[in-house]
């Protein structure tokens, strides 16, 4: 390799290296935890007083555990550093998704008729 090969691959590890610092990584380990804390706040305390229904505490269940999976992606997994990679990463599982639902559409129209 030459020198001038050998830079440019240094110099793409150490702007890798840069985006997640230790301070950083402390810094979404707490997020991490205090959203951890507020969904047990919620299970524990608020669903069995009463103050909240379970009704309203399942969607903010999902939307906090959609909120951990992100920064755990985006951060831990160095997606939010590559943004082709995480857009891959969201948009394959959902093609996937969408074609299986229609597939399973599909396949129960089928026992339906089957059935009559």
């Amino acid at each position: 390799m030459s020198s001038e090969t050998t830079e440019v691959h240094h110099a793409d590890h150490a702007d890798h290296g840069d985006t997640m610092t230790k301070g950083r990584i402390i810094k979404v380990a707490v997020i991490l935890s205090l959203i951890t804390c507020v969904e047990f706040f919620i299970a524990l305390i608020l669903v069995p007083k009463g103050i909240i229904s379970i009704n309203v505490a399942n969607p903010i269940y999902i939307v906090l555990t959609l909120l951990k999976a992100f920064y755990i992606v985006a951060f831990f997994m160095h997606l939010k550093f590559e943004k082709m990679g995480l857009v891959y990463s969201i948009l394959v599982p959902i093609l996937f998704i969408i074609g299986l639902i229609l597939v399973l559409t599909n396949e129960s129209h089928h026992w339906i008729t089957l059935r009559m």
